[in-house]
């Protein structure tokens, strides 16, 4: 296993997390409100498990890692991942703005959730798409082998910090996903994370 499995299987969960947003918007397209409950899961697992902890490994330990190595900032992959986390948190901040007031009905409240929801939707599908394709292959050319087990080690170390972060999270978008009908992972998709 590498660091870079990590990553991925928590990618897995996190596109599902995705999935079951869309399921959300379209409740909330059919009923005029959003789910109160669910979206609250929703972006407390999109703040703790996606921001917070995958970010986090990415921002702390991935990212420098890739830099000391010689891959560049500005105007490189990492600039761009960086970006892109910085677009996601303006999103998630906009869908907490109104969330409020979309999960009690307010049409202008729920199109300005949606809209942001469906930005940050698109944006993380294709921004995943790019580590998981480009990104982690760089790794691969750039990192030698002590370098790839150091990050390996330094993101289980992050996990422990977390506690129970993968298990918990794990289980709010398993439950997501049966109560929105999403097909969840196979278990080979995910061997690291509930460790």
């Amino acid at each position: 296993m590498k660091a870079t499995d990590i990553l991925i299987e928590e990618h897995h969960v996190i596109l599902k997390a995705l999935d079951c947003m869309e399921k959300i918007l379209e409740e909330a397209e059919n009923t005029g409100t959003l789910n109160a409950v669910a979206v609250s899961e929703w972006i407390d697992f999109i703040k703790h498990f996606a921001d917070h902890c995958h970010h986090g490994k990415e921002e702390k330990k991935f990212f420098p890692m890739m830099e000391e190595s010689g891959v560049p900032r500005e105007g490189g992959p990492i600039g761009c991942m960086l970006s892109e986390h910085e677009f996601g948190r303006n999103c998630v901040r906009q869908m907490k703005e109104v969330f409020e007031s979309a999960s009690q009905g307010n049409a202008t409240a729920l199109k300005k959730f949606a809209n942001s929801a469906d930005e940050f939707i698109l944006m993380l599908r294709g921004h995943i798409t790019k580590e998981n394709n480009v990104l982690f292959m760089i790794a691969e050319q750039f990192l030698d082998k002590n370098q790839k087990e150091t990050l390996y080690q330094e993101f289980k170390k992050v996990d422990q910090e977390f506690g129970k972060c993968h298990q918990h999270y794990f289980g709010v978008i398993q439950k997501l996903c049966e109560d929105y009908r999403v097909p969840f992972l196979n278990a080979n998709q995910f061997h690291e994370i509930l460790v």
